[in-house]
């Protein structure tokens, strides 16, 4: 049996709808109440930290998929909650990783994120030897969880696979994607021709394939793998497929010098978001395709066809 957390999440929503039409036996995990999976075996295990009690969930689970976590904020909430992120994000997962090892379980496969490498890069991408030095408490949790699942692994025997995606896309995304979805339907100009950046990105669909990939292959047990899409893109050129995708008018961009956009940014207490937009963040997903023979089974054009569709399913908001 599969465990999964966060199973009510965009991932985990996408995860078990996947795991489900392979016909695996499947256990989604809730905070509390009905996770809308008439499918799935289903257990309640409320807030997750370092005390919660994981015992009936895992019993007869021979892999644990765990997506759930406090989720990236914004600098403000982050500070604020910084012991909070601790709690779940690292504490949490390696409380879950502990009780799951003492259950029998086999395999831990575990949703890091791509921040852990660093918050931009410059004149190379990502690869899994990177490690960032950055105080963002989310980050910082994340980077710690890994750490700490790590000496679970090597004290217990358990097989941990850990995936860093880079930000992720598809029907139910929320946040920043989503806003920008919003912007280009809505036809509104956006200062951003002149944005000469590259990202990268992950389709849902692919992500929950890698996962997918990281449950039995023997080459994937104590392995860290940065996953994407394979396609790098620019800012202005998303926009424009975004565009394509949603069958909208052509997107609308106009140029402004980027140095004046961070420099609006800065002013305004938007520098985060504003980086997304203007800053590079490549990974390199070549060791994952390499040792595992993984290759994402959906072009980014297709990805965001999907997404599209279900963004105007929605009449063109959330």
């Amino acid at each position: 049996m599969i465990l999964v957390t966060g199973a009510t999440g965009f991932i985990g929503h996408a995860l078990c709808a996947e795991l489900y039409g392979e016909n695996r036996t499947l256990r989604a995990v809730t905070r509390g109440g009905a996770p809308g999976y008439p499918f799935a075996d289903t257990a309640s295990v409320g807030e997750i930290g370092p005390t919660t009690e994981w015992g009936s969930a895992l019993v007869g689970v021979d892999t644990v998929i765990h997506l759930a976590g406090l989720a990236h904020a914004s600098p403000k909430l982050q500070r604020a909650a910084q012991n909070r992120y601790r709690d779940v994000n690292a504490l949490g997962a390696a409380h879950l990783a502990r009780q799951a090892a003492a259950k029998g379980v086999r395999r831990f496969v575990y949703l890091s994120t791509a921040k852990v490498c660093g918050d931009s890069t410059q004149n190379r991408s990502f690869d899994e030897t990177d490690v960032s030095d950055s105080k963002d408490p989310y980050t910082v949790s994340k980077r710690e969880a890994e750490k700490l699942l790590r000496n679970v692994a090597a004290e217990t025997g358990l097989e941990m696979v850990i995936l860093r995606p880079p930000l992720v896309y598809g029907p139910g995304v929320k946040a920043n994607f989503l806003r920008l979805m919003e912007w280009v339907w809505s036809g509104a100009p956006l200062p951003l021709e002149k944005v000469n950046n590259q990202r990268s990105l992950i389709y849902v669909g692919n992500l929950v394939n890698a996962i997918i990939a990281c449950i039995e292959h023997p080459a994937a047990v104590g392995k860290t793998f940065l996953v994407s899409d394979n396609e790098d893109v620019s800012t202005p050129e998303l926009i424009r497929r975004i565009a394509c995708a949603l069958d909208a008018k052509p997107a609308r961009l106009f140029p402004c010098p980027p140095v004046l956009l961070r420099v609006g940014a800065r002013l305004t207490g938007k520098q985060e978001e504003a980086e997304r937009l203007l800053g590079s963040l490549v990974v390199d997903s070549s060791k994952i395709q390499r040792e595992l023979g993984w290759k994402p089974p959906y072009t980014m054009e297709q990805g965001l066809k999907e997404t599209a569709r279900w963004f105007q399913e929605r009449g063109g908001h959330a």
